[in-house]
């Protein structure tokens, strides 16, 4: 579901949203496809619901926004192991 339809169907609530479809641009991340899993009135209450769905499923790629924000993008953030690996792929790519 694209983040436009995704406004419309859920006016001025919090979302939390599987990420379906994204690319990096620059250390942001472009989400262009989502799946909906829940909503929420408060921001307390989805951002809980996106930790709980990260612990257990860590594979996955979660986010959860507002729908009044304009466009669907968020800062990368890196951690742990993953974040060594990334890098290395990155310059492995780089060369």
């Amino acid at each position: 579901m694209r983040w436009e339809e995704v406004q419309e169907r859920f006016p001025n609530e919090w979302v939390v949203l599987e990420v379906i479809k994204a690319h990096s641009d620059n250390e942001y991340r472009c989400i262009n496809d989502v799946g909906i899993i829940d909503r929420f009135e408060n921001a307390v209450s989805a951002m809980n619901r996106y930790e709980e769905l990260r612990k257990d499923q860590p594979h996955r790629e979660y986010c959860f926004f507002h729908t009044s924000r304009k466009n669907l993008m968020a800062r990368e953030r890196y951690e742990g192991f993953q974040s060594f690996r990334l890098k290395k792929q990155r310059m492995l790519y780089n060369q």
